[in-house]
């Protein structure tokens, strides 16, 4: 499999030197893989980090900035970082307003950000923490007891980090986080298999003809497989599993993401058609984001993640944002 790496054992420190050079407002450090925001504590103000494997990208590196998060730490390629860079990450926003850890639910980060938490508040930083789980494609998958954080860690780190610029306490911006991935549920659909730079093949077989309903961001089993779906088809099985669990009662956030390889061109025509069936099932979208935003690696595929929103949270979604990938609004 063709990749434009250097060798599999640098790909993330490369990446990271990349970054550092696309985006001086960052503070970048390499040898540690943390990313912070330029200014850094910033006083009074809630600290927001986040992290897990690479691969996912601009998951979570590509959303620290204003109005987002403070500090990400990318761990090796789908693989936990540890808790020294968490740690490390906590002590570098922190202000004394304290400190919020986002966690997708995947066994190795829950792991490493309790033990980081607690190695933090025996540092003096007040820490609290709020775990992403909106998948509702399965229930105990390879890397999770429970269900997968996927799309709605998006949602979750834009939302809580608008509260947080605006000054929030750390309890705001915990309730907030805790309030949106409540009201959010993801469901993803692989069309091919993913490839890790370590394996160098993929790291599952999907037969050419086939796709993956309910698929993981590392390639983890769904629900089913079944001969390829058109678009129409796809966008009526996920969302319908999506507004299953979710029952939205009023107006939705709509996330169209793609994993990677599907270009923007397939995923606007694939909107078309989740739009289609949100109006057949009269669910009003307030705002939709379409575009390749949690990610896995070069596998073909994409999600749908609806999040339920009342006026004080769409009004945190507009806020202004300043990251490398996302921006509006400054």
């Amino acid at each position: 499999m063709k990749m434009l790496i250097n060798v599999p054992e640098t790909v993330v420190a490369d990446a990271l030197r990349g970054m550092a050079a696309a985006h001086p407002e960052l503070a970048v450090d390499v040898e540690n893989r943390v990313i912070v925001r330029g200014d850094a504590p910033v006083a009074g103000k809630v600290g927001l980090v986040s992290g897990g494997g690479s691969g996912h990208e601009p998951l979570h590196g590509g959303f620290v900035g204003p109005g987002m998060l403070s500090a990400a730490c990318p761990g090796e390629v789908f693989t936990s970082p540890v808790p020294d860079q968490m740690v490390r990450a906590a002590a570098a926003v922190d202000s004394g307003a304290g400190v919020l850890f986002i966690v997708k639910n995947y066994t190795g980060d829950v792991l490493n950000f309790d033990m980081a938490a607690e190695l933090a508040e025996e540092e003096g930083i007040r820490v609290a923490k709020v775990l992403v789980n909106d998948d509702v494609a399965v229930t105990d998958s390879l890397f999770t007891a429970g269900r997968r954080g996927t799309g709605a860690t998006l949602f979750v780190e834009k939302l809580a980090g608008a509260a947080a610029e605006e000054g929030a306490p750390l309890d705001r911006v915990e309730a907030i986080a805790r309030q949106v991935n409540e009201n959010a549920r993801t469901f993803g659909v692989a069309l091919s298999a993913v490839t890790t730079p370590a394996k160098g093949s993929p790291t599952f077989d999907l037969p050419d003809g086939e796709l993956e309903l309910g698929i993981g961001i590392h390639g983890e089993p769904g629900r089913e497989r079944r001969a390829m779906m058109t678009s129409r088809e796809i966008a009526d099985f996920a969302v319908d599993a999506v507004l299953e669990d979710l029952r939205p009662k009023g107006p939705v956030l709509a996330l169209v993401n793609g994993m990677g390889a599907t270009p923007l061109l397939e995923l606007y025509g694939f909107n078309a058609e989740v739009q289609r069936v949100l109006a057949e099932r009269n669910v009003t979208v307030a705002r939709t984001l379409v575009g390749n935003y949690v990610t896995s690696l070069d596998m073909a595929g994409c999600s749908v993640t609806l999040c339920q929103v009342d006026g004080e949270l769409l009004r945190l979604y507009d806020a202004p944002v300043e990251t490398a990938g996302l921006r509006w609004g400054r």
